[in-house]
Formats: C-alpha cells, sequence, structure tokens
C-alpha cells in the first residue's frame, strides 16, 4: 500500500485550501512504507522551490509549513526516501521515479486584506440600461453614434448585420436611468442588495462597450444627475451600484480616436499631435491600428502609458475615483485577462483610497487563481488586486448537472474553487446562472434543440412542454444559486420569463405588465430566503452529490438551511438528521414532521426544496 493524502481532508492538510501569508498549514502523509519524508513546496512567482521536513508520527510523516511572507502562486508535492536511501516522489497521480513526472497540488498563497462582505452576503441584479425600463421617448438625433430609437418598447433587437455586412448595434430602445430609478422598489422587492450597471457612460452603440467618453453619463440614459439620485435612491434602501469598467479599449467613435470627427477636438485617428496618439498603437497611422479581438470599432488601448493610467486610476480626479465619489460603489472591470496586473492593482489601490470597503470584480471565466493568458501566469485574487470574480465555473458546472450530469462532478468542480480560492474571494464571488454575454436561462434549460440560423434563433420560442421543463430547471438552478456561497445574480428579466438565443437575442427589453408572476414569486420567496445568516455566510457542506441528486448545507450561528434538489428523472428518497420536531420548506411553506431524530422526504423528478 502506497502512500495516501487528500488536500481536502483536515486529516492531511490543515486548514483547508489557500493560505494568508506568513501563516502555519499542517501536512500530514499516511505511510506504512518509507523512512523520510519532505514536502516540496514550489513558489512559482518567487521562482524557488522551499523544503520542508516532515518528521515521522503514529501513521506516517507530519509537520507544519509555513507560508512565505509574499503572496505566491505554490505547487507542492512530497519526496520520500525509502530503506535503501533511494528517492521517490509522490504527487495527486502517485508515486513517481523521477520530480518532471509529478502533478503537484496547489497552494494558493495570499496577503490577508479586507475584503467587502456586503457583496457576497447580498443577491446582485444586472441590468443592461437600454433595455430595462424606458420613462420618455428622447430625441436621438444630436448623439454620437448614428443611433435610432425603437417606438415600441415590444420590439425584437436588430439582430442581422446592415447591408454592408457590418453590425453596429446602433438600435436602441430609450431605457434610461431614471428607468432604473422608477424600479428601485421593484428591485428591493426581490431581495437586491447591489445593482451591477452594464457601461453607462456615452458610447456609439447600444451596449455601450465602445466607451465615446469615460467622463459623461450617455445622454440617452440621462445625466450625472440622474446618476446620483439613482444612487441615493439606491443606498436609502439599503442597496450599492457597481458600474462596468470598460478599460482595455474604446470606441472608434470616442472623443480619444474620434474616427468619424464627431467630437470637436483632435482625436487619435485624425492627427499624431493628439494628446490620446500614444494611447493607440498604429501600424501604420491612421488606416491600421490594434483593436480588441481585431474589432475595428473597438481600437485597444496602450495600458502602459502613463498619461492613460493616471486618467483611469492615478489622479486625484481619475476615472474610477470619479464615479465612486459620485456615488457608485464598485467597478467591475470588462476582459480582465487583458488588464495588465499592475493596472488592476493600480485600480484597487485608487479604489481603497477613495472609497475603502468599495468591491472591484474580475471578468474572468476560468478558475481565476491560476489563470494563464497570454502565455502569462495572472494575479488576481493575491489581495491587491480584485476582491472576487465572475464564477462562471459554477454556471458551467451547474448546467453539466441539470443537463443529466452527476451531482458529483458539480461538487468537484466547485470543491477546486474552494480549494484554490482564498476564502473571502469563495465567499466573494459573483454566481449567476445567464448574463448579456450567455443565452438566456430558460431558453438554455428549456429548448430541445439549436436552430442553425440567426433568424431561426431569433424566431424560437419554448413550446408549452420545453417551457414547462424549462421552468422546472430554472427553479432547481435559482434554489442552487441562492443556497450556494457567493452573491447569486440575476440577469435582469431572467425572474420575468425572457427568453432568448445568443447576443442581442438575450438582450430584449423587460415585459413591464407581461412577466410571468409565478416566477417572479419564486425569485422573490429565494430573496427573501437569502436573508438568513446561515445562506449569507454560513459554511458549506455537501450531504448528498450522487447522479442527479445533490443536497448541501449552509450552517451558521446555530442556525441551519439543507437545500434537497434532484434533477433527475426517478424520484428520490432522503433520510436526513433533524434535530427539530419539525422542517419547513421555505419555498413552499409545506411542513413535514421528523422522527427519533430523523427526516424522510421523497423528492419527485425535477423538483426540490430549502429546509429550514
Amino acid at each position: 500500500m502506497g502512500p495516501i493524502f487528500d488536500s481536502r481532508d483536515k486529516r492531511y492538510k490543515d486548514p483547508f485550501g489557500a493560505a494568508a501569508c506568513s501563516a502555519d498549514t499542517r501536512f500530514a502523509l499516511e505511510d506504512e512504507t518509507y523512512y523520510g519524508c519532505e514536502l516540496l513546496v514550489y513558489r512559482e512567482f518567487a521562482g524557488k522551490e522551499d523544503v520542508c521536513a516532515l518528521p515521522p508520527a503514529e501513521g506516517g510523516f507530519a509537520g507544519t509549513y509555513t507560508a512565505p511572507a509574499e503572496a505566491d502562486l505554490c505547487w507542492y508535492a512530497f519526496r520520500l526516501t525509502d530503506g535503501d536511501g533511494h528517492l521517490v516522489w509522490f504527487g495527486k497521480n502517485g508515486v513517481q521515479d523521477a520530480p518532471e513526472k509529478l502533478i503537484r497540488w496547489q497552494l494558493t498563497v495570499y496577503e490577508d486584506t479586507a475584503t467587502p462582505e456586503w457583496f457576497g452576503e447580498g443577491v446582485t441584479y444586472q441590468i443592461f440600461p437600454d433595455r430595462f425600463r424606458r420613462v420618455a421617448m428622447p430625441d436621438v438625433s444630436s448623439m454620437v453614434g448614428r443611433r435610432w430609437l425603437h417606438e415600441s418598447w415590444s420590439d425584437r433587437p436588430v439582430f442581422l448585420p446592415e447591408v454592408n455586412g457590418e453590425i453596429t448595434n446602433r438600435d436602441f430602445f430609450g431605457g434610461s436611468l431614471a428607468g432604473i430609478t422608477e424600479k428601485l422598489d421593484y428591485l428591493r422587492g426581490l431581495g437586491v442588495t447591489t445593482l451591477y450597471l452594464n457601461p453607462i457612460f456615452e458610447a456609439a452603440s447600444n451596449h455601450r462597450y465602445d466607451t465615446a467618453d469615460y467622463r459623461a453619463i450617455d445622454p440617452l440614459l440621462g445625466s450625472k444627475e440622474d446618476f446620483r439620485a439613482l444612487c441615493d435612491g439606491a443606498h436609502e434602501r439599503g442597496m450599492r451600484v457597481i458600474l462596468d469598467g470598460v478599460f482595455n479599449h474604446t470606441g472608434s467613435n470616442s472623443r480619444y480616436f474620434n474616427a468619424e470627427g464627431y467630437y470637436p477636438s483632435l482625436g487619435a485617428a485624425q492627427s499624431q499631435s493628439s494628446p490620446y496618439y500614444r494611447w493607440y498603437s498604429f501600424h501604420p497611422w491612421p488606416s491600421e491600428y490594434d483593436a480588441w479581438w481585431g474589432v475595428r470599432t473597438l481600437p485597444a488601448v496602450n495600458e502602459e502609458q502613463p498619461d492613460y493610467r493616471d486618467f483611469i486610476f492615478g489622479g486625484e480626479d481619475s476615472v474610477v475615483r470619479h464615479w465612486l465619489r459620485c456615488g457608485a460603489d464598485g467597478w467591475r472591470l470588462d476582459v480582465a485577462d487583458e488588464l495588465p496586473g499592475d493596472f488592476i492593482e493600480g485600480i484597487r489601490r485608487a479604489m481603497d483610497a477613495e472609497k475603502p470597503g468599495g468591491y472591484l470584480l474580475g471578468e474572468v471565466w476560468e478558475d481565476g487563481s491560476n489563470k494563464i493568458a497570454y502565455s502569462r501566469r495572472r494575479r488576481y485574487l493575491l489581495g491587491r488586486e480584485t476582491h472576487g470574480l465572475m464564477n462562471y465555473p459554477f454556471r458551467t458546472a451547474l448546467l453539466q448537472w441539470l443537463g443529466g450530469g452527476d451531482a458529483a462532478a458539480f461538487r468537484e468542480s466547485m470543491e477546486t474553487i474552494r480549494e484554490n480560492y482564498p476564502p473571502a474571494a469563495f465567499y466573494g464571488a459573483m454566481n449567476f446562472l445567464g448574463t448579456h454575454d450567455t443565452p438566456r436561462i430558460l431558453t438554455l434549460l428549456g429548448a430541445e434543440h439549436t436552430p442553425e440560423t440567426k433568424q431561426a434563433r431569433a424566431d424560437y420560442r419554448l413550446s408549452p412542454a420545453e417551457l414547462a421543463r424549462g421552468k422546472a430547471k430554472l427553479r432547481l438552478a435559482g434554489m442552487l444559486l441562492y443556497s450556494f456561497p457567493g452573491s447569486p445574480t440575476l440577469f435582469y428579466g431572467d425572474e420575468a420569463g425572457m427568453q432568448g438565443f445568443e447576443d442581442p437575442l438575450n438582450r430584449g427589453t423587460f415585459p413591464w405588465g407581461g412577466e410571468d408572476a409565478a416566477l417572479t414569486a419564486f425569485f422573490r420567496t429565494l430573496g427573501d430566503l437569502r436573508q438568513r445568516e446561515s445562506l449569507r455566510r454560513g459554511r458549506l457542506a455537501y450531504i448528498r452529490n450522487q447522479g442527479g441528486c445533490l443536497v448541501i448545507e449552509r450552517a451558521a450561528d446555530g442556525e441551519r438551511t439543507v437545500t434537497a434538489l434532484n434533477a433527475g428523472d426517478a424520484p428520490v428518497e432522503l433520510v436526513l438528521p433533524w434535530d427539530a420536531p419539525t422542517a419547513r420548506d421555505g419555498v413552499t411553506g409545506q411542513r413535514f414532521l421528523t422522527e427519533d431524530g430523523v427526516l424522510r422526504v421523497t423528492l419527485p423528478p425535477l423538483d426540490g426544496m430549502i429546509l429550514v
């Protein structure tokens, strides 16, 4: 029998998961074969390896490793000596005869800086501003970008290229900041505590990821005063506001690039004497330039330029600090992979200086603790960068399980994230079922097939049978979303039953007056349940994860919540230890009697409950 080690079992590694700088971690190896043991810890950013002897202990070897004083991404394994003095190496892939054959375990070493708890403990609502609420019909004729406005709020967004084959995203519906403010009570009724707004700064397109002026609210959305009023109204209701920071690129129709000459000052595309010329990389000027993924309307910015850095975060009235001063409570960094690490650190420093307690969120689609982007290992969660990340791995694992996968795979995926992330980052992640970049969750869960053409996808609506199955799965997804550590995040209209495949079909207008009332009430109930101490900050445990059955427990300060879900096609019988004489399903209100400290419940197919 070979050596035994389980990185997630405190008998072998304590404490669980990532380690704070200079903190002690106890390692133990169960073994009856070898005579000596050393822990090898390679510190990737420092470029050196620590060797820590693990003395003999009962049943094997055990000792303490002190994490380095500087944050780092570490990889560890064990070196063993046999009775003849020969060396072997032990890693995730077992005993090896050479160190280069090892697959090592990860140990994230992070600087234990303050992370605001309000984001992860609360409920987030993502709004695509042009499509949420219109309060008046504005005049768009003098605005940047050759815009036109839909007269009917119920129109479908334009989804086909124009005659020249270009997709310009220049159709608008006129949603505004005042419209959001008007609906703050509705949002608070959903239990929302954080508003995450897609870009609100002046821009030529309806998605506004092509920033035209970082210091101006898009006039179709309103004014700076409207923004202040929105923030004030949110704060009065115990809600906060996070803005989308698009700092990797600007729009070609911006006051900085000014390709079409809309702005009176000289942009980089007009003159090499422009103060913004060095923000961009031309080859040659002005016809060829670096652009985000080659999209010519999104010229890429050179984030190494000192004056650009001062403009975004370095100056006293930088973009980051200015809008925090106007009422924002945090930033979400668009395409964080494409921002230099020290650029992100500079934004964090500016936020800490301007508004201690502000939250910095990063858009990363994978495990952000060990991400490699553009051939470089990235640093997002080591204490001086983002506070938390968008948790795309959660969405991926959830969809795989709901699609017929094994609940054990969901647990494995999420336990990997929990093990690799600093605790505050795991509990402060943004969890979601969909965003402006993904198909609508109801369509994704209900559709039996995906049509081949864009026109067919635009025309597609779920059949009654598809809709029923999609809603059943959405209820399971919602219960897990609101029960899991991290901020449960709703994409506007998901609670109303909105449908649609990919962009821009997922960006329709909110169906005010035509909402799915039952679905909205369901998410309102989940918002109420999320206020439980155990669901906001309780420790996580898996009671059952097999096939379609997933049962998790959250517990804090004597309060316990058990979420039991069945994504399978057959009933599941559950037997749970339960101290109280009764248990109640927080979703339906149904009560269950316990017997001799045991609760027995049956979960029908595609059904679940949150037991409190």
